[in-house]
């Protein structure tokens, strides 16, 4: 589904002209839901490098643009992160019957009761999320890691609770393994539960295993929705690395060392080596390399949305232009990326044929 977008923010004293894309809208694997085929995140960014005016255009910025999800997680910034969200979409003013809010349980606090996903924390970081995020309902509650010391069916019910109460609509998993999901599938068909409805995987030109080999039983065998993030690998195929690290880059902000030494080892420099290709392909095809990894993710048909992240209205605009380019990723486009990042998971074995 496919609609066109253009109107205008008028909370401002000078109204910001919005992003004229042309959005696409996709259901959440078996779903009903229908997201944005782009959304935005706050991994990073709100509480760390954006604060409530800036936050607040952001929001208001993709909204306009056809964004419908917004992304959170009570891990984030300790919880600044849902409390900047919920004061910007209250005062926007947005109608809650047009946009999806999600949260993620796991990472609370450091005492016991606020960790993991045992039946009573699941219980108190939704309803606090609630508060922060200041809505009635999440749309998307996600477990943000497994949990190896709580029983699978014990979160599987504590989920199922909340949707029979209301307080949310979906669940899903982040960073499950394909025998975990499997297993939450199995308890809720046992013990007649509400089974997870998406996965929260990374996913970009340089992980790729999991979302295109581990998972793919799961898209026909349970119709699993994923919404990714990550798309530009923490910002390495903007191509903005090629020649070193900015000083205003996440690679730069305290507390993110292990992204910047990840990307300063031997395979960080190896995967540099390939982003400068991939920009000069880009460059051939009249697209930034930005452009050219977002629309790759988009051409995954297993993927219900992509989120993105932006300290900058102008990262984010640029962003969302990515919906413009996604046509010209051809087959042949697709053959060229492949030459050049040589990383495509196999298959699954045919024997004897």
């Amino acid at each position: 589904m496919i609609f066109i977008i253009q109107t205008f923010a008028t909370i401002f004293a000078t109204p910001i002209k919005p992003v004229e894309v042309i959005m696409e809208y996709r259901r959440l694997g078996s779903s009903g839901l229908k997201l944005s085929a782009l959304s935005l995140g706050s991994w990073v960014t709100f509480g760390k490098q954006v604060d409530l005016h800036d936050a607040t255009i952001l929001l208001q910025s993709a909204y306009d643009a056809g964004v419908n999800f917004f992304d959170n997680a009570e891990g984030y910034e300790a919880g600044e992160s849902e409390k900047i969200m919920g004061e910007a979409i209250d005062s926007l003013g947005l109608p809650r019957d047009t946009f999806a809010v999600s949260s993620k349980v796991f990472f609370g606090g450091r005492k016991p009761t606020q960790m993991g996903l045992s039946a009573k924390h699941i219980r108190d970081a939704c309803d606090a999320a609630l508060v922060r995020l200041k809505v009635d309902y999440l749309d998307l509650f996600f477990c943000h890691r497994p949990d190896i010391d709580t029983p699978i069916v014990e979160t599987v019910r504590a989920m199922h609770t909340l949707i029979q109460q209301g307080k949310i609509l979906y669940w899903g998993t982040s960073e499950w393994s394909a025998q975990q999901i499997t297993e939450a599938h199995a308890a809720a068909m046992a013990h007649n539960l509400t089974p997870p409805t998406m996965e929260q995987p990374q996913y970009n030109l340089f992980n790729r295993d999991r979302v295109e080999a581990e998972y793919r039983p799961l898209y026909e065998n349970y119709g699993m929705g994923t919404t990714i993030w990550s798309p530009l690998a923490s910002g390495l195929l903007t191509g903005k690395y090629n020649d070193g690290i900015p000083d205003d880059s996440r690679l730069a902000l305290p507390g993110y060392e292990w992204l910047k030494d990840r990307w300063n080892s031997e395979e960080g420099r190896m995967k540099l080596e390939k982003v400068r290709a991939l920009t000069q392909l880009a460059k051939d095809q009249g697209m930034s390399v930005t452009h050219l990894a977002l629309a790759w993710c988009l051409k995954n048909p297993n993927v219900s949305t992509v989120i993105l992240g932006a300290s900058r209205l102008s990262q984010l605009e640029d962003n969302l232009k990515a919906m413009d380019v996604v046509e010209k990723i051809t087959p042949e486009t697709l053959a060229a990326i492949e030459a050049i990042v040589e990383n495509k998971p196999a298959a699954p074995e045919r024997y004897g044929q």
